[in-house]
């Protein structure tokens, strides 16, 4: 088990995602290097960061498709491990432009990998999706189900698992904990820092979020003849701390394994008007909204099974669907308009 002091590398960290779990490293005593070309994030967030713990991390705006910008952090910081974040995300921009997705998502991690192997750094957590599965008509979702994703983003995941699977395959010495994420939601409970998506938001919960703060009229809810309870989709929802949380377990635990997939899921699912129904509880108003059609290729229900992840990592969720929407609302009421003032860049 790896202790702290240690100088762990984030790509990506300005994001969503990779800026909580910069807090709850941080928090956990270890060193944070943060490497983000801001392409879809805010250096701001990384500030909050730091006023969240108190504590200082490394930050370099750079890009991990670029050799150089990797060859420069390797050589100047001692790099224990590395949790892998940085790749583009939209599903629906990823089928309007593949060639960019793995150009980007695969191109940027063969560069990654290629410069921890010249540095000896062969520890990395692989920021994965539960998208990997595509269509699977079982539930609740397993690991040791096969992977077949059915859009171009969700196929650069398969293939970077498998291209992880294969180097970790050949060189004992490499050690790869895959996370699955299901739907991340919410914020740190302190409204510094949450999602801030660029333009309109593909994902559910912020977008529920700005109508509230009154930035739209009213959600779209794709489809109600769904077979659930109240005919909406149904998805497994998970607090972004308890996220940020499951990254430290499978660092603590990367060395026992070679390569191994985990979900980070809660393992239950809540509709589309469950979720605006306790939005609109934790903001004290009602949440407008409007079925229109459903859109191809949604499915009715999708759940982890995340017994793996608690038996093997010793992790698991804590933090309720109230804390979700609680915490979202404070850091959208908190940010009205996100991150958006640009600060200077700390470069090496």
């Amino acid at each position: 088990m790896i202790s702290a002091g240690l100088t762990i590398l984030v790509t990506g960290g300005a994001g969503y995602i990779g800026s909580h779990t910069c807090v709850t490293l941080l928090e956990q005593g270890f060193d944070v290097v943060v490497v983000d070309n801001l392409s879809n994030a805010s250096e701001e967030s990384l500030k909050h960061v730091q006023t969240i713990t108190g504590k200082t991390l490394k930050f370099v705006k750079g890009d991990i498709c670029n050799s150089n910008d990797l060859e420069q952090i390797f050589s100047h910081y001692k790099i224990y491990a590395v949790i892998h974040f940085a790749g583009l995300k939209a599903v629906g921009e990823s089928v309007q432009k593949p060639l960019e997705y793995y150009e980007n998502n695969v191109g940027g991690t063969v560069a990654l990998l290629k410069v921890m192997r010249s540095h000896n750094v062969k520890r990395i957590v692989f920021s994965s999706s539960a998208c990997v599965y595509g269509m699977q008509q079982t539930l609740p979702l397993v690991e040791t189900l096969p992977t077949a994703a059915v859009n171009p983003y969700g196929h650069t995941k398969v293939v970077i698992e498998q291209m992880l699977a294969s180097v970790a395959a050949i060189d004992p010495e490499w050690h790869v904990v895959l996370l699955r994420y299901f739907n991340p939601i919410g914020a740190h409970p302190s409204g510094l820092i949450g999602e801030d998506p660029l333009g309109i938001p593909n994902n559910l919960l912020p977008y529920v979020a700005q109508v509230a703060i009154g930035r739209h009229d009213h959600v779209r809810v794709f489809g109600n003849d769904y077979p659930t309870p109240d005919g909406t989709g149904k998805r497994d929802y998970i607090h972004v701390m308890d996220l940020a949380e499951g990254h430290i377990a499978a660092l603590k635990h990367i060395d026992e394994y070679s390569c191994e997939a985990f979900n980070l899921g809660t393992g239950k699912s809540t509709s589309v008007l469950e979720i605006i129904a306790a939005f609109g509880k934790a903001c004290k108003k009602d949440i407008p909204y409007k079925v229109v059609d459903r859109r191809a290729g949604d499915v009715a229900e999708c759940y982890a099974s995340a017994e793996k992840a608690k038996n093997l990592l010793k992790w698991e969720t804590s933090r309720s669907l109230d804390d979700m929407c609680e915490s979202a609302w404070k850091w959208q009421s908190m940010n009205p308009k996100g991150f958006h003032s640009e600060k200077d860049i700390i470069d090496l």
